[in-house]
């Protein structure tokens, strides 16, 4: 019978134990969680650790295998440091429960109400005033831009749709004229924003 390495850490509420069996095949490893009880076994190699310092809770207990290690990870029935994994130290759940002594600061963050952060940040996102379109012209984006020149074209006369369409078709959309009288003259020129250099595709 060949013995395990085995390493722990915990935390209040859960103590995880290493058992280093290098290249352990899932299906040959049995586990055994019993409340004050663990056994481990692969083919030869068994581990058996008794009695736990506490109770766990065999039903939420569980473990995984790695190719290096096998991770027993144990659900304490009662909540607090063990400080080892076996010993003879009295079972908390057997024992009359002892109330935790916790010191002024703990106990007053304990007595303070929880902010509700989701309720709070909706209240401050509804507060805030929302920007009209006569206040930022650039609020809305290109959707914005879109239905004010909809708008523009939809409640236009016939000649200010035309000189919409050939002032925007003819200048490569650098040009956007309502005045019929002026584009009718002649072909509208390409004006590219200051810093751009207009350039054709064919």
């Amino acid at each position: 019978m060949a013995s395990l390495r085995h390493e722990f850490y915990e935390t209040d509420e859960k103590l995880t134990i290493s058992i280093f069996d290098r290249g352990a095949d899932p299906a040959q490893v049995s586990v055994t969680f019993e409340p004050r009880k663990i056994s481990y076994a692969n083919g030869e190699k068994i581990l058996s650790l008794e009695p736990l310092k506490g109770q766990i809770d065999p039903e939420r207990c569980d473990f995984t295998v790695g190719k290096v290690k096998v991770e027993l990870r144990l659900v304490k029935m009662a909540q607090g440091r063990w400080g080892g994994i076996t010993g003879d130290a009295p079972d908390l759940l057997q024992t009359a429960p002892i109330e935790p002594t916790t010191s002024p600061a703990v106990a007053e963050a304990r007595a303070k109400p929880k902010k509700n952060w989701e309720e709070l940040t909706t209240k401050i996102l509804t507060s805030e005033k929302e920007v009209t379109i006569d206040e930022d012209p650039n609020v809305g984006g290109d959707s914005t831009v879109n239905s004010f020149f909809q708008k523009i074209f939809g409640d236009a006369d016939d000649d200010a749709r035309r000189a919409m369409m050939k002032s925007f078709q003819e200048s490569g959309g650098t040009t956007l004229s309502t005045n019929w009288d002026e584009v009718s003259k002649g072909t509208v020129e390409v004006k590219p924003p200051a810093g751009s250099e207009w350039k054709k595709w064919n």
